[in-house]
């Protein structure tokens, strides 16, 4: 028990961590993907609350549809002795910038 709670506090930690970095950096100096990219760690801490994420890859940007692109983020998650990746694509409008869907798929 008091190992689980042990990796908790150190997911959480490094989360924070990931999220105060992509915060601290200025506006001028923050890739355009960033907003989106703390949104896929939001959603997979949210979504794997006891996994550590261990890795994060901005994939790219595509244009979805003529007025919608995706961010599509590889975030590699740790729990226990598992170690797995999990895709993250975000679609929203590129004019408003309004999220329209958020999908996790886990992948190798």
């Amino acid at each position: 028990m008091r190992d689980r709670l042990h990796r908790r506090g150190w997911t959480a930690a490094c989360a924070a961590a990931l999220l105060l970095l992509l915060h601290a950096l200025p506006a001028s100096a923050q890739p355009p993907y960033a907003k989106w990219g703390r949104l896929a760690i939001e959603q997979t801490m949210k979504t794997y609350p006891q996994a550590e994420i261990v890795d994060y890859l901005h994939v790219g940007r595509t244009s979805k549809t003529p007025a919608t692109w995706e961010e599509t983020f590889k975030l590699l998650l740790r729990e226990g002795g598992r170690t797995w990746a999990v895709l993250v694509r975000i679609e929203f409008d590129k004019r408003t910038e309004t999220v329209i869907a958020i999908r996790l798929e886990e992948t190798r």
